[in-house]
């Protein structure tokens, strides 16, 4: 699988964020590697995620994924770099 990397854009305070990054966990390491960014860090950032997070981005192709999302969507957006092993 070709590796990919991912941004998920959040908050120190917010639980979604944290639920988003705990259901990516089991995905890293097998070609998927994750950066976090707290957008309080950047007014950018603060207006362009503020009402969305958490947000999921792909850094080779710049595609984002809104929460809610679980692990199906998660899979199927992911599905050029995921596939199925056998």
């Amino acid at each position: 699988m070709p590796p990919v990397s991912l941004t998920l854009y959040g908050t120190s305070a917010c639980h979604l964020c944290e639920q988003a990054s705990s259901l990516l966990q089991p995905l890293l390491g097998n070609g998927v590697s994750l950066g976090e960014v707290d957008i309080t860090s950047s007014k950018t950032l603060m207006e362009r995620y503020q009402l969305r997070i958490p947000v999921l981005r792909r850094d080779d192709t710049g595609a984002e994924l809104d929460w809610p999302f679980g692990l199906g969507e998660l899979l199927t957006w992911l599905g050029d770099v995921i596939g199925e092993e056998g």
